[in-house]
This record gives C-alpha cells, structure tokens and sequence, in this order.
C-alpha cells in the first residue's frame, strides 16, 4: 500500500520521455491524491488514479492544444486539462495531422561485417536459413488439409535420423479461389507463394493444389531445372490429377521421403550478420512497447544495418502519423516518393470505406495506454532504430536491399508477417505490450516482452524481457543480451513459440479485394 502522506519520487514513479512533452508516463500506479515532487522540486497534486502505461499531465493543457510524446503531437485536448490529470482517450483526440512533411536524403550505410557469426544454412543463390526445412504448400484452400497430411506423416521421430532436418512444415492458407484473375489479391498470393521457393529457410518444396482453381499450381510455383537435385521427380501435386484426397497424401509422403536425404545433407556453417533478414514486427502493444521493447528493437536494426543485414519494417496503417520519422533519413527522393504513396492509398482505402486510420489502436492497445494512432505510430517506427531507409517494397516482393527497409502491409499482424515472410525474412523480432502467442511456421519467432509484468505472467511465450529497462538495466546491456540471444536463436536455438509446437494458422496472405 503506497502511502501518499510525503512527496512520492518523480524518477520512481513518472518516466518523461522528451523534455518538450506537457505528459508523463506512469511506472507504476500512482494513487489520486498522491503528491509528485517534480524534478524542479515543486509538487504536483495527482487528482485521479493514473494506471501504468498511461499518461500524466505534468502541467495544464487548455482544450485543442497539442499533446506531445517523445516530443511529437499525438493530438489535441479535447478539454481543459488541469496539471495532475489522466491523459486518455475522454480527453485527447488525434484531430488534424500534416500531410506536409519534408524529405531529408541521407547517404547509406556501406555495412561492415564484424567478427559476429552464427550457424546457419547455406543456399545456392547466396541467401542463408535459420531453419532447414521441407515446405509443403498448398496453393489453394481446397489442398490445405492434403498438405496438412502429409505433414503429420513426418512427426520428430520420424525425422530422428536426418538431423539436420528442422522439420517437414505444411504452409497453408484459405484463399486461391473465388478472386479476380490478375486483381491485388491474386497478385499478392501468387508472388507470397513463387516467393516461398527461394525462401532461405527452405531446403526444398512442394506445391499442391486441387485442379479447378483460379490460383493454378504452374502459376504460383518457380520453375525448376532437373538438376536443382539429383535425380528429383517432380515437386508440384494436384489432387484431381492423382486421383483424389488418398492417393495424393500418399504420393505426398513418397516424394517427401525422397527429399529428405538430400535436404538433410546441408549443415549449418559461421555466417556473418550480414545473412540475417530480421522481420520487425509489433502487436498488442501498450504504453510501455514504444519505450522499451520497440526502441531495443531499433538498436537491433541499427546494429544489423551496420553488419550490411537487413530490418524489414512494415503495417503502413501504423505508421501513420510517424512518418515524417521516415522521411528525415531515406537514401533517395524515390524511395520518399514510394513511401509517401503508400500511405496516400491508405488514407484513401479508409475514406472510400468509411472508416478512418485513428480507429487502429485496439481495446487493448488503449486498455494499456495508447491513445491515438498517432502516438502508437510513434512508438511503432522506434522498432526502425535510427539507420537509413534504404528501399520501400509492395507487398511480398523481396527485400534485396540492405539496411532499413520498409514493406507494405496491412497492421494486422499475420498477414503483415506473412508478407515480410515472403520477402526472405528467416527471423521474426515481434514485441508485445498486452502478450501476443503468434509463433511462425516458417521462421523462429523472438517474443519480447515490453514489461517486467507481462515477461513474468507469460514467462512461457516470453522470450526476452525489454521491461528489464525501467528497472535498472541500462540500454547497452539489454541491446547486448538480445543480441546474443537472436544469434542463438539463428543457429538453432529454439524459442517458446516453437516450443510450442508450429502453428498452421498463421501464414494468411493479405487478399484485399473481395471473394467472388
């Protein structure tokens, strides 16, 4: 029980994030009525409970002036806030953001590898896997429970004798039919699944699909010479030309256990940083995830863009308000350009369909302190670090550009993932405020927690504890351990989300236009 008879210590209670915000944020619960001895020695009377995450006002705020977090607007008062009260969603509004916003080109880093190694595996075409896998995917709905099948065919013990097999995964989705020949969404699932071919935790795939569908096998799966692998058969399946459900599982397992000696005859080697293709990603978020876990992140991206790896950033939605961020340090006018149309056909997307971008933040994002996209934007970008941005890609398209680099998708985090997925990432980074259980099927996924009390209450889907920075530890070292721990990670090490078990549910291509 806090007693509130004395003054309570600013630094213990309160975090300001920049000098120029009229806000803080709370650490810890500070009871109404309760005394602040602000860091001029002058009190501050707290006239309502302020939960932690959320906001403070630190001095008064007159109705429609901005409110500031790390120094940017995140919107206007909507009322008269007097010093000492609850900032949230009854009294802050995003209100009118700038379209304006100037462009500053900055030259790019030329990536210099340090001595830092992990084990990975190695490709043809110079790309490096985290995982080795045998990938069955399905090209349509109609081939998902086919591809499930075969899968199961090959559980752990099974696949006891290839060690160096990560396991036999099936990539299935619930689309490829009922669309528009040529529209966004088949484009996007066709270039995600052409993609999947070269995806660096890949060893070898086959595609499967039914027969009548839009989303035909030879159209979303790479050609292939007949050398690529000694003595291989053919690696795509329809079902209607194997003679039903049966006989494909069956031919299924078949060629899968073909494959199996040759995928197992490639070992993990020393890779440089320079081989990892990090997935940035963020979801459930709270007021804590753009002060510690998102900007830790962006120390990650900062140190692999040094090493000449590569960050993709991506959920254009939730960069809205933040982009200026961007646009301050990209490497040409044209990537600029590209970004600055991205977020136009959003702002565009959400009048056609009559909602606006403000309506992002989720019950559970506000439930933690986050109030207007704006400021979860904010936080958002901070998972970019402070390098470059280098290159801005569609959806699903590669990312062969190291450094920064940004991706469009959608904020949902799934199909967001699913996209960087397709661009070659072979780790995912994702941070979570409220706790978020998504696991990959495709690349390890590095859980971090953005407080000491979420990282203890789901200790078990938590892989590192980001919150460890408001209690003592300092940037250097946290920034090092999560360094180490994704190194591991890279060379095998397994996270709780694999642990777990791989999930089949959670590739979802983004398919934005409607289903015929």
């Amino acid at each position: 029980m806090v007693s509130i008879s004395a003054p309570l210590s600013f630094d213990d209670y309160v975090i300001l994030l920049n000098p120029a915000d009229g806000v803080g944020i709370a650490k810890q619960p500070i009871p109404a009525e309760a005394i602040l001895q602000l860091p001029d020695g002058s009190p501050l009377r707290v006239h309502e409970t302020i939960p932690p995450g959320h906001k403070l006002s630190l001095a008064a705020i007159r109705a429609g002036e901005s409110i500031y977090r790390y120094g940017y607007p995140i919107g206007q008062a909507t009322a008269d806030i007097p010093a000492g009260n609850w900032v949230h969603t009854h009294n802050l509004d995003l209100g009118t953001l700038s379209a304006d916003h100037a462009v500053r080109v900055v030259e790019p880093l030329a990536g210099v590898p340090s001595a830092r190694t992990f084990l990975g595996y190695p490709r043809p075409d110079g790309k490096v896997g985290t995982r080795n896998y045998l990938a069955l995917i399905s090209t349509v709905n109609c081939s998902a429970h086919v591809v499930s099948q075969i899968a199961r065919a090959f559980p752990p013990e099974r696949l006891r004798q290839y060690e160096n097999v990560d396991g036999v995964i099936p990539i299935l989705h619930h689309s490829g039919c009922s669309m528009a020949p040529g529209g966004a969404s088949y484009r996007y699932l066709k270039r995600v699944l052409n993609n999947l071919g070269s995806h660096p935790n890949i060893a070898a795939a086959v595609w499967v699909g039914l027969g009548c569908e839009v989303m035909q096998v030879g159209e979303c799966s790479p050609l292939y010479t007949a050398d690529e692998f000694e003595g291989s058969t053919p690696r795509r399946m329809v079902i209607q030309e194997q003679g039903g459900f049966q006989k494909t599982v069956e031919a299924g397992i078949e060629l899968i256990e073909s494959l199996l000696p040759q995928v197992n005859a490639v070992r993990r080697e020393p890779q440089p940083l320079s081989k990892l293709v990090a997935a940035l990603q963020c979801g459930g978020s709270d007021g804590w995830s753009g002060v510690t876990a998102n900007p830790l992140v962006g120390r990650i991206a900062d140190s692999l863009a040094a090493e000449g790896g590569t960050a993709i950033l991506a959920e254009t939605p939730e960069i809205y308000g933040a982009e200026q961020l961007l646009l301050q340090r990209v490497t040409s006018v044209e990537v600029a350009n590209k970004l600055n149309e991205r977020v136009r056909w959003w702002s565009k997307e959400a009048r056609q369909r009559g909602f606006s971008l403000n309506n992002n933040p989720t019950p559970g994002n506000k439930q933690g302190g986050l109030t207007t996209i704006a400021e979860k934007s904010l936080g958002a970008v901070a998972k970019g670090g402070n390098s470059p941005l280098t290159a801005v890609y569609e959806y699903g398209e590669i990312a062969d550009q190291p450094g920064l680099v940004f991706m469009d998708t959608p904020g949902n985090d799934p199909m967001s993932i699913t996209g960087q997925l397709a661009g070659g990432s072979n780790l995912i980074l994702f941070t979570t405020g409220r706790g978020s259980v998504f696991g990959s099927t495709l690349a390890p996924c590095v859980k971090i927690a953005s407080s000491q009390d979420l990282y203890e209450r789901m200790v078990d889907d938590m892989d590192f504890n980001a919150g460890q920075l408001l209690h003592g530890t300092t940037w250097e070292v946290a920034s090092q351990e999560l360094l180490e721990l994704i190194l591991a990670v890279a060379s095998g090490q397994r996270t709780h989300s694999e642990r777990h078990g791989l999930s089949e549910n959670e590739f979802v291509p983004w398919q934005p236009d409607a289903v015929l």
